[in-house]
This record gives C-alpha cells, structure tokens and sequence, in this order.
C-alpha cells in the first residue's frame, strides 16, 4: 500500500512580544459616554414654590393697582384679602367663612370618606378576578369620562335637593379614579415575589395581605390623591343644587352679583385647602409606603 503523506508542521510565524506594560484596549475599557441629563429627584423645592407664588402676585398687585384691567374682571389683592377678612371675622352680609368651610368639608369629605370604603374593595377585586372586572369595568369606563354637570339634572330628579344630591356627586367624581387606581395597583407585584411567598408555605390570602397588597398601595394612594382633587373640583357643581351655605355656594352666590372679590376669595380658599390636604397625603404616602422609589 503506498504510504500516507503526511505535512510536517509549518514554521511558526514570528510575533513581536507583547510589552507588559503596554495596556491593551478592549470595548469593556472604553470610557462609557455619559449625559448632562440628571432625572430630578424628591429634593426640597419649597423655595421655588415661595419665589413662584411672590412673583404671581407682585404681577397681580401691579396689573390691578396701575389701572390696567378693571376690578370688574380683576379685583386688586387688597379687595380681595379685605373680603377674605371681613367674611373670616363675620362683618360680610352673608354667613361667616367658617359656615361655609365646614358645610363643603363635610360634604367633600364623607363622599370621599366612602368612595374609598366602596372603591378600593371594588378596584381590588377587580384586579384580582376577571368576573368582577367584566361586571364593573364597563360602567367604570362609561361614566368616568362624563362631566358631572351632565348627570346633574337626573340626580336631582331621582333624589332631590337635600344634601344626598351633592354628596352623591362627589362620590362618583371620587369613586372611578379609586377603583382604577387599586385595580392596576394589583399587578405591580412580580411573579417572583408571588412564587417565593408561595414557596414558604403563604396561602392564597396570605399573598394577597403580604405581598400583592404592599405591592398596590402605591398606586392606591396616588389614586386617592386624585379623587380629592376630582371631589374638591366637583364641589360648586354639587353646591348648585339649592345649597345656602358652603364655599361654591358663596362663590356662586357672589357670581350673580359680579363680585369677583368675593369670587376670587372663595377660589382662593378652596385651592389653598385641596393644596394642603394633598400636602397631607404626600406625608402620609412618605410614612405608609416608605420603599416607594427604591426598589
């Protein structure tokens, strides 16, 4: 049989050694490229906010006080803390302000009050059950997007002109954000920490209190938040329906009679009080869901 041939092995080619001290470049090494871009964090801005307002009414206080626009449309701001003082101390010809604060509080209030009891419950279970969200989600979606002003007229029909209208009012104007709010805050807990807890042993109502529970109250929290507003917005809606006392009541009243003094006052008021009560539910968002942002 003739033999196999078999190459021999070819002369290595020569390579410059590599020097020790040379440092060798690799897409790992590269310096990474970086942005001016920094996303704000949850720094103190109070003094933004108070230079912001300073502004706003030294520009309210000269347009008024040099006569550009009339006090009919403008009122300056010293008519407008002189109402605000006059109704605070009961010299105004109508009831003190502290009538009217406590009337719209406690109507805004016991409707959000029991938007959250109905709400929540209603927003988790449907998070959690694809019956119950076939049952409330239509209704939710039909009527979330419609103006109080609209339903207004059947409300006063059906049960009318005693404090149950205006309360219901604001109910329904609190009651859609809540439960939509729950609802998608069901499915922020990961499948992860779902299967770890049932790993350990954690019964089906167990994962529900320990861990999707925690997961949505971020969520819930953000969604009350809104409802006040939503309720605090609703609120000279729900006073028209023959109310004689409360702040859109007095705002309205003072409407007919084109004192924007008074108009203005009452604005004021009613947005400092949303503005502190949504103060409040940040401090209470800080302490219930402290790992909010951290994970």
């Amino acid at each position: 049989m003739p033999e196999l041939a078999i190459d021999a092995p070819s002369a290595a080619v020569p390579t410059a050694p590599i020097s020790p001290a040379a440092p060798i470049k690799t897409a790992s090494a590269a310096k990474p490229k970086t942005t001016r871009f920094k996303v704000p964090g949850e720094g103190n801005s109070a003094g933004i906010s108070v230079i912001t307002v300073a502004v706003l009414i030294a520009v309210w206080f000269a347009v008024t006080n040099l006569g550009w626009v009339k006090p009919i449309f403008l009122p300056t701001p010293q008519a407008v803390f002189q109402q605000f003082y006059e109704y605070l101390t009961g010299q105004a010809n109508d009831k003190p302000l502290w009538q009217h604060f406590l009337a719209s509080m406690l109507r805004v209030f016991s409707a959000f009050v029991l938007a959250c009891v109905t709400a929540i419950p209603i927003g988790i279970a449907m998070g959690m059950s694809r019956t119950v969200r076939g049952i409330f989600d239509p209704p939710l979606e039909f009527y979330r997007p419609l103006p109080p002003l609209a339903y207004l007229p059947l409300i006063i029909i059906w049960f009318g002109i005693d404090e149950v209208p205006k309360v219901l009012l604001i109910f329904l104007s609190c009651f859609a954000p809540l439960a939509l709010a729950a609802r998608s805050g069901m499915r922020s807990a990961s499948q992860e920490q779902i299967n770890a807890a049932y790993s350990m042993g954690a019964t089906y109502l167990q994962v529900i209190r320990h861990v999707i529970l925690p997961s949505a109250m971020p969520d819930i929290l953000i969604g009350m938040r809104i409802a006040i507003g939503f309720g605090w917005t609703t609120l000279v809606a729900a006073e028209m329906v023959a109310a004689n006392v409360g702040l859109g009541q007095m705002v309205l009243n003072a409407s007919n009679f084109l004192r924007t003094d008074i108009v203005i006052m009452g604005i004021v008021v009613i947005g400092v009080v949303a503005y502190l009560f949504d103060l409040l539910m940040r401090w209470v968002e800080r302490k219930v869901v402290p790992w909010k942002g951290r994970m």
